[in-house]
């Protein structure tokens, strides 16, 4: 088994450091082994130190560009946190998200057209600059280059090139954060980063699409993504708006440049004369809703999190995840399952929060809403919503469960990987554990939930014929249960990260996930197919 040891190394040293372990009898993951190192060569290593401190090395260099946060204004941040205990990239992030709202306040006010495209770009950099510091430099950089891309090369080849070179600025910067710090956390850039590396592959393609359909030429694809097509280029400004938009700079979500366009120009809710397309509903309770979740989450982050933590407290990056500790693996295993099923709960909130302030921040200013039909009937307000929370939480099946979870990135993988490489799944689970990073969980993860799908499959075609399609029905509500169980086992791997620690916690379960997938596999591949029932005349 290959995995990666943090106790005994400096950070840059054990993020590259793989372990052969072999364990024939004990329970436990952190005793018993047989290791052989294999490290990274010395001098690759010296080169990766070399480049990194020269990188650094230009951060007084850029620093004075960081002039939308006043000095003043950081010291309030530092004594606040001080003052409650959070530390102080915790608590620049939770207020930026609340400034969100003010800002988003302050959009109401602004002109249509070039203000709000301007006053984006300026909320967006403020927001970066106060939680990332010099940092907010790499999404500049990262639009400039790209646009440089679209204003130089063919649309098509824009399509491979611009995509690679996000998506390689996103992998680099996962690995840096690796190398450093590795299994810790910083607020660093690449959360923005991974933002704007959707924002910039959808617009390379929309822009493609925009070519194909102005030529009249047969694409399946560009007709089913035709709403978001481009036929021009959008200019510098429109460009840096949408790619600095504040609701969506820090953590998403990302949406189509034609959507974005739409909301900054009011064309989603008015007429060429300047007239209202139908009634405009209030946007009261699209705000309140979101916003009262997101207290929710954040208070259950904070108590129940506390209550139930996956990984020691005192020391989360080097020391044994509490969840696969001696003392705890002596409790049953049902306590030690629903513990983590509880603690999973938890961790899960504080994304949710930082979703649900985002569709507020989106709606208050009508960014938001949908606009409306050809009969002058409100859409409705999904376009910022990234997640249904009680359909997550109640999904009969991992199609709907992964649906449901960070609902924009499911949509990007869609249209923009999944339809475009002819629907190819490996793309699609490539580009999404990249676009994560590159620590053993999430490849863990991605590998393990096909099991689920084939087990999804095969039952929906031998097994649920025989039973109610409604959702809360006997199967139904065991579809549910099942679904929660073996999903919140998989998805495990995803928060405890490195392999020896997620290996650690399947084998305390005795792989019941996998084990159980295959098992269901096997037996429903020997029940016969049962057949369609006869309409009847």
């Amino acid at each position: 088994i290959c995995s990666m040891d943090v106790s005994k190394k400096s950070n840059r040293e054990e993020s590259f450091c793989w372990l052969l372990l072999i364990d024939p009898a004990s329970n436990s993951v952190s005793s018993g082994f047989i290791m052989m190192e294999l490290a990274l060569p010395e001098f690759f290593t010296t080169f990766l130190d070399t480049s990194i401190e020269q990188i650094y090395a230009l951060g007084p260099v850029f620093e004075p560009t960081v002039v939308l946060v006043p000095e003043f204004f950081r010291d309030i941040v530092k004594q606040l946190s001080e003052a409650i205990g959070f530390d102080v990239p915790t608590l620049s992030f939770t207020l930026a998200i609340y400034l969100c709202y003010v800002l988003g306040g302050v959009m109401n006010f602004i002109p249509y057209g070039k203000p709000r495209h301007i006053a984006n770009i300026v909320f967006g950099i403020f927001l970066l600059q106060f939680t990332t510091g010099v940092q907010w430099m790499h999404q500049l950089v990262t639009s400039l280059v790209a646009y440089a891309m679209f204003l130089v090369l063919p649309r098509k080849t824009c399509t491979f090139v611009v995509p690679a070179f996000v998506m390689l600025y996103c992998v680099l910067g996962h690995l840096h954060r690796q190398y450093v710090n590795y299994l810790g956390w910083d607020l660093d850039f690449t959360s923005s980063q991974m933002v704007i590396t959707q924002k910039l592959w959808m617009l390379a393609w929309n822009l493609y699409d925009g070519e194909l359909l102005a030529k009249g030429k047969e694409s399946r694809a560009a007709k089913k993504c035709s709403a978001f097509a481009l036929k021009d280029m959008p200019d510098i400004i429109e460009y840096l708006g949408y790619t600095f938009s504040f609701p969506c700079v820090l953590s998403g979500p990302a949406y189509e440049f034609s959507i974005y366009k739409q909301a900054c120009e009011g064309t989603h809710m008015y007429d060429s004369n300047g007239k209202p397309k139908g009634e405009i509903p209030s946007k009261f309770w699209p705000t309140l809703r979101p916003f009262l979740q997101g207290l929710f989450c954040m208070a259950s982050f904070v108590v129940v999190g506390g209550y139930f933590p996956l990984l020691d407290p005192s020391d989360p990056q080097g020391s044994t995840p509490l969840v696969t500790s001696p003392e705890f693996l002596e409790k049953p295993m049902l306590y030690r399952f629903a513990y983590m099923w509880v603690g999973l709960w938890a961790i899960r909130q504080k994304y949710i929060m930082a979703w649900v302030n985002s569709e507020a921040c989106n709606n208050i200013w009508y960014a938001g809403f949908e606009g409306f039909d050809a009969t002058g009937k409100a859409i409705g307000w999904d376009i910022a919503n990234n997640m249904g929370i009680w359909e997550f939480e109640t999904a009969p099946n991992i199609q709907t469960l992964s649906k449901e979870w960070n609902k924009k990135t499911s949509v990007w993988l869609t249209r923009y990987v999944y339809i475009r490489t002819n629907g190819s799944l490996m793309a699609v689970y490539s580009m999404s554990a990249f676009w994560h990073g590159f620590y053993p969980g999430y490849y863990l993860f991605f590998l393990s939930v096909p099991l689920m799908t084939f087990c999804e499959r095969i039952g929906k075609k031998k097994i649920s014929p025989y039973f109610s399609k409604e959702k809360w029905s006997v199967y139904g509500i065991v579809s549910i249960i099942t679904t929660s169980i073996c999903a919140e086992y998989m998805v495990s791997a995803f928060v405890l990260l490195a392999l020896d620690r997620t290996w650690g916690l399947w084998k305390s379960h005795y792989f019941f996930g996998h084990i159980g997938c295959a098992v269901f596999y096997a037996v429903c591949s020997m029940l016969p197919t049962p057949k369609p029932k006869e309409k009847s005349a």
